[in-house]
């Protein structure tokens, strides 16, 4: 498991000492762009870890935030870029449907790039209907590092938010991840390549956990 962090413009500052990866909010709906985020990915760069950039999705116009988020993060060539698909500060929040749209516009518009779906495991159980993450699940459940409560197949687990969000990677290396990153290369390794996941999400994608009140009942 390569150890890394997610960060908006709340840190100014961060230790990347240690970290094999970064991933930075750009974007937010059509209007709103982290100041930081240049710098915080030159210090991510600069400490050797593999960057990414998400975009916090609204509902509608799918479209056009999609375009905003590719021609306004900072990326650079095999960043990973992510969509955050959660409740919206207003209550709202982006449906299945138009998380999956934006995962494809996304793709379609910078197909060097992995693209992935960034969610918690309340939108994965309960609200997701078709099991499309693009290129990979990064998945939010704040427990053991490395071990969310699904079956699905994941590449990235969000496991505390304190003192600020922490993440692990399933990848046996950063060399790696670096690899993977990179859609072009065409032979990877079995540990490095992905699967899509097309099953529909039932009460079995949850693994038994002892004492936990939310674990969904068959």
């Amino acid at each position: 498991m390569l150890h890394g962090i997610d960060v908006s413009s709340h840190q100014s500052t961060f230790d990347a000492d240690g970290l094999a990866f970064v991933f930075i909010k750009a974007t937010e709906g059509r209007s709103y762009i982290n100041p930081k985020q240049a710098s915080q990915a030159s210090r991510a760069r600069k400490a050797g870890c593999v960057v990414g950039f998400y975009h916090f999705l609204w509902p509608g116009n799918i479209s056009a935030q999609a375009r905003y988020f590719v021609e306004k993060c900072a990326s650079q060539k095999h960043d990973l870029l992510a969509v955050d698909w959660e409740t919206t500060g207003s209550g709202t929040r982006a449906s299945n449907a138009e998380k999956d749209r934006f995962i494809r516009e996304v793709k379609k518009l910078r197909p060097t790039h992995r693209v992935m779906l960034y969610c918690n495991r309340n939108f994965w159980l309960n609200h997701d209907t078709t099991s499309y993450a693009g290129d990979g699940l990064w998945i939010a459940d704040y427990v053991t590092a490395g071990k969310p409560r699904i079956k699905a197949k994941w590449r990235i687990h969000q496991y505390t938010d304190r003192p600020l969000d922490k993440d692990v990677a399933n990848f046996s290396s950063k060399s790696a991840l670096q690899a993977w990153a990179d859609p072009s290369r065409a032979a990877l390794t079995a540990d490095e390549e992905t699967e899509d996941v097309t099953d529909v999400h039932t009460a079995e994608d949850v693994e038994d956990v002892e004492d936990v009140e939310d674990v969904e009942k068959a």
